[in-house]
């Protein structure tokens, strides 16, 4: 069976570098495991870079620190390219950043905090779960 194709909302990367206690750190835990695929396209990761590298001081990590992190996340992830748009979907134009790489990767799961902010991906296909339902959903919970 294949791993589950993810893809990840920016407030997860920032849950789990603020806390080493909860799931979303977890979940960071287990990136290129092999239990699950995290999908990336340019425009995301340079949401990740823009969001880390403003919040590093409050993370306790340098920016080389972060540097390091999105390196990893780009050599283990699968990148997507989008070749098309088909926005405005959601409220916000990040979370349809996050949706367009979703749908273009053929990922099965969004993991991020903002239930609200997703409203009506199951259109898609997508499944929409927090940090804490999809460490349990792979077996990674503590």
């Amino acid at each position: 069976m294949e791993p589950p194709r993810i893809v990840l909302d920016t407030n997860v990367i920032v849950a789990g570098l603020r806390s080493r206690r909860g799931a979303s750190f977890r979940l960071l835990e287990q990136i290129g495991t092999g239990r699950f695929d995290i999908i990336l396209s340019v425009p995301l990761i340079l949401e990740y870079e823009d969001v880390l590298k403003r919040v590093h001081d409050q993370l306790g990590l340098s920016l080389d620190d972060i540097q390091t992190l999105l390196d990893y996340l780009c050599k283990v992830a699968r990148r997507q390219s989008i070749f098309y748009l088909w926005r405005p979907f959601l409220p916000d134009s990040k979370d349809d950043m996050v949706l367009e790489v979703a749908v273009a990767g053929e990922a099965e799961i969004i993991v991020t905090f903002n239930r609200k902010d997703f409203v009506g991906i199951e259109r898609f296909g997508l499944e929409l779960l927090t940090p804490p339902e999809f460490v349990k959903k792979i077996g990674a919970s503590r």
